[in-house]
């Protein structure tokens, strides 16, 4: 017979696991916009983008959602979240 606690625990880290791995795959994104951005504006342009984001460069215009030149750490995460 499976113990109640053990199950709980099965179920609590299977519901919460989706959390778990968008937090991770927000920091990771985080970490790699940060090194990308050289000149620390916030923005990514193609050419940063192209040097340190070579997927994020692919799928620019998708990801620049405003169309402004530019893709900012919150345009890349909303993408990433769909």
């Amino acid at each position: 017979m499976i113990d109640r606690k053990f199950l709980a625990a099965v179920i609590f880290a299977a519901l919460a696991w989706p959390a778990i791995a968008d937090s991770s795959r927000n920091e990771e994104i985080a970490e790699r916009f940060a090194e990308a951005d050289t000149n620390h504006d916030g923005q990514l342009t193609l050419a940063e983008a192209k040097a340190g984001m070579p997927r994020v460069a692919a799928n620019f215009r998708k990801i620049d959602a405003d169309q402004n030149g530019t893709v900012s750490l919150a345009e890349i995460e909303a993408l990433a979240d769909r």
